[in-house]
């Protein structure tokens, strides 16, 4: 957890976020770091916590829009979720399982162009 007071350049190196990162999270309103009386930003150990939540949402491949919603959706009663929320991010997933499938289908199409030529290294990336 980190103390309040930290400048944006600690909140970066703890967080493994690049400042400029954080401020597009503050820009796209995942984060509100509080401001000091100079008008720094001030990242306290809760908006460090969310930045590492929101690290790991778009690790897993989520938009900003949905992670938008994500951080900002209440828990439904008796610890269940969002409903449209769940469907949402299913589609997402859909769509994103077509697109690894469409990329996939190049992918061996590219494979067997270079083997029809003699040149099928794998190291050629």
């Amino acid at each position: 957890m980190v103390a309040s007071g930290v400048k944006i350049s600690e909140a970066a190196s703890t967080s493994g976020a690049s400042p400029r990162s954080l401020r597009y999270y503050e820009d796209q309103g995942l984060i509100v770091p509080g401001r000091t009386t100079g008008g720094f930003r001030d990242y306290c150990g809760s908006t460090i916590d969310r930045v590492l939540v929101i690290r790991s949402l778009l690790e897993s491949g989520l938009p900003v829009r949905l992670i938008r919603r994500v951080l900002q959706a209440p828990p439904e009663p008796e610890g269940g979720v969002d409903p449209a929320l769940v469907d949402d991010v299913r589609r997402y997933r859909t769509r994103l399982s077509a697109r690894i499938a469409a990329l996939s289908a190049q992918e061996a199409a590219l494979a067997e162009y270079l083997a029809a030529l003699g040149s099928d290294r794998s190291d050629d990336a």
